[in-house]
């Protein structure tokens, strides 16, 4: 290549304010004139920073475009540096800054420039990558290694351990159970043979179905040279099956440090009923077999609701058939496209969406693991990308700029124009033919708080719903960028107005479809879903939750500080990740207890927890192992395992078993 770039990162001193500096060279035979350099990463050039020693032409959120002063010519061998004094948050960790960067020459032409890890001022650490390790101990605190930690164990004896597990179904949903194992375990631990018949030494397991257990509990029954697995449903016989899996590979794997008992029972059940994670396909792309390796890792840790973030300022990933320009258009990034290069994507076309066939082929793979897909189409913000490719959705007689936190211009769907409400009826329809767990979540998170305040059809909505003075309050938002250094307080204030009258009326529709809505906390303002018919997330603090469910609303519970796997295990700037809620440590993530500060009759809304796998920082997928693994098995296990029964011991002991989604290891 003929060009590289380094970006560095300065704190502001009490003499310099904060540096953000920007370091291309030219590696070429060919001085270099007229040129303009394009990089983002999750890190985003204020819209109010200086640039010195260049002049910023172009920034929209993390994707900025500059050029050097006007007749600078780059030498060969030679380096221009230009400093940006302003960003919209300072940078905590290396994976901040920017992850791709391209040159655009005098002629036009487009070429792509390695990129190095920003460099942090008076930090010499290495850099991590890849999921840490947690060796299995010689000696554990529990004799087999099981991940949730079941309710009831109380097995005896032991053995050397079986080879395999023959498994002998009786009945549809016993045999249903054990071919989903047998596909499971022949994915994630390909030449393990889990299951293997008695001719090549499986031990014989008996499945069967038994009235009266719980919804998802189930039972198994150890003997001398075979055990029983009983259960009333499909997904607890799916259970006991992945238990069972655990048992034996941590026996074949380390037999000086676990057994396989000869008699005895272990019963089970979870403590709560929505154990889920959600992964963020829009910021960056999965594939559908990556998607469906995390649907599996997800199960083999019993988790029981996959969260499917599809669409965001960024890209959209659903194919819709009333609107094919939302595939055509928004799923792609691009230098000169609709969606410019964002999060590291880089100038060439990048990006992709989900087809019909891959989405109905991902649903049918989680409901064979026991596990409910939920779409997300964030609404009514987060829909810059939409709205790049269905501009009949703007109010065409709004003017003036607001700005998400994330730095998207005008990125919110209008509650007053009524071409809105068509286009979010046939995208309802069909997704939710595609998805027949009968959840609809539509966000309703993070809109600005200047949102609409230069729309003529808002305004006057708003002077009905809440009379002039309210109006006028809205009016004097006209033009503000809003709050760039944490999502704006939309509660109490005209665009929350606004907000609810939209989710009430989509929650309505979704609700006519026989759907229950799901919702980030944000669609609890105003009132604005009905409480029988939706849950919410509770994200922006530990608070929040038990606040929203002493209001009667079913709640998920998932806080940035300590649930968003996208935050970096620890301070220092050698990890990676984000930082905006702090950090949460494998530990901590763990400790962390949902049901605390909830009363009683709180509790009863306490539907459960989820992860969330934002995917800013995830364009290198050896970060997405530091970050997701082994934090999504603790969720998993707070999720099942009471509170009593925890142990963080334990549970670091028995992890290292665990599947990672690509199998990057920390070198340390």
């Amino acid at each position: 290549m003929p060009f590289s770039l380094v970006t560095t990162w300065s704190p502001a001193t009490d003499s310099e304010p904060l540096g953000y500096g920007i370091e291309l060279t030219n590696n070429g035979d060919v001085p270099l004139r007229n040129f303009r350099v394009g990089f983002s990463g999750p890190a985003r050039i204020d819209p109010h920073a200086t640039l010195e020693n260049g002049k910023l032409l172009e920034r929209l959120s993390n994707h900025t475009l500059i050029a050097p002063p006007d007749g600078f010519v780059l030498q060969p061998g030679e380096t221009w540096t230009a400093t940006a004094r302003g960003l919209s948050y300072g940078l905590r960790h290396w994976s901040d800054g920017a992850n791709a960067a391209y040159v655009v020459l005098e002629d036009g032409t487009v070429v792509s420039v390695p990129t190095a890890p920003t460099r942090g001022k008076g930090h010499n650490a290495p850099l991590l990558k890849g999921a840490a390790r947690f060796p299995v101990p010689a000696k554990a605190p529990v004799a087999h290694s099981i991940i949730p930690w079941p309710r009831h164990v109380a097995t005896t004896g032991a053995r050397v351990s079986p080879v395999g597990l023959d498994l002998r179904p009786e009945g549809d949903l016993a045999v249903r159970a054990a071919d989903a194992f047998s596909d499971l375990t022949a994915e994630l631990f390909p030449v393990e043979a889990l299951v293997r018949p008695a001719s090549e030494g499986g031990m014989a397991v008996y499945v069967n179905e038994k009235p009266g257990l719980g919804e998802e509990a189930y039972e198994i029954a150890f003997a001398e040279n075979s055990a029983g697995i009983s259960a009333s449903t499909y997904a607890g016989l799916f259970y006991g099956l992945v238990t069972l899996g655990h048992m034996l590979r941590g026996a074949r794997q380390y037999p000086g440090t676990f057994t396989w008992p000869t008699g005895g029972v272990i019963n089970d059940e979870p403590g709560f009923g929505f154990r889920g994670s959600h992964l963020d396909v829009a910021r960056q792309f999965y594939t559908t077999a990556e998607v469906s390796r995390l649907i599996r890792i997800m199960a083999w840790n019993k988790m029981n609701r996959f969260h499917w973030h599809l669409t965001e300022d960024e890209a959209w990933r659903l194919e819709i058939d009333a609107y094919p320009a939302l595939t055509e258009v928004a799923a792609w990034r691009g230098h000169g496209k609709a969606l410019p290069p964002l999060l590291g994507s880089g100038p060439q076309p990048t990006g992709g969406y989900y087809s019909k066939a891959a989405v109905r082929e991902i649903v049918a793979l989680a409901d064979d693991l026991a596990m409910a897909v939920i779409p997300e189409i964030d609404m009514p913000g987060h829909f810059y990308a939409a709205l790049q490719a269905v501009p009949e959705l703007r109010d065409p007689a709004e003017t003036g700029e607001y700005q998400s936190v994330q730095g998207f211009p005008n990125n919110s769907l209008n509650p007053a124009h009524e071409p809105v409400y068509t286009f979010i009826e046939k995208v309802i329809d069909e997704t939710l033919e595609l998805f027949p767990a009968g959840i609809f979540h539509l966000g309703a998170d993070e809109v600005p708080l200047a949102a609409w305040s230069g729309s003529p059809l808002a305004l006057d909505m708003l002077e009905r719903l809440a009379g002039p003075a309210m109006r006028q309050k809205h009016e004097a938002q006209y033009n503000q960028l809003g709050n760039h250094h944490g999502a704006d307080e939309i509660e109490g204030s005209p665009t929350a107005i606004l907000q609810a009258e939209f989710i009430r009326r989509v929650h309505r529709y979704i609700a006519e479809k026989g759907a229950i809505t799901g919702g980030w906390e944000e669609a609890a303002h105003g009132d604005a879903v009905a409480r029988d018919k939706a849950y919410v997330i509770g994200w922006r603090n530990v608070e929040i939750n038990a606040a929203l469910a002493e209001r009667g609303f079913d709640i998920v519970v998932s806080p940035g500080q300590r649930y968003y796997l996208d935050m970096a295990n620890g301070v220092s700037w050698a990890e990676p990740g984000a930082g905006w809620a702090g950090w949460s440590g494998p530990q901590e993530t763990y400790e962390f207890e949902a049901r605390a500060g909830f009363s009683e009759a709180g509790l009863k809304h306490l539907l459960g927890i989820q992860s969330c796998i934002w995917s800013e920082s995830m364009t290198d997928r050896a970060i997405f192992d530091r970050l997701v693994f082994p934090r999504l098995s603790a969720v998993a296990e707070s999720g099942w395992t009471l509170p009593e029964r925890k142990s963080w011991e334990r549970f670091k002991s028995l992890v290292g078993l665990m599947p990672i989604m690509y199998g990057h290891w920390a070198a340390e």
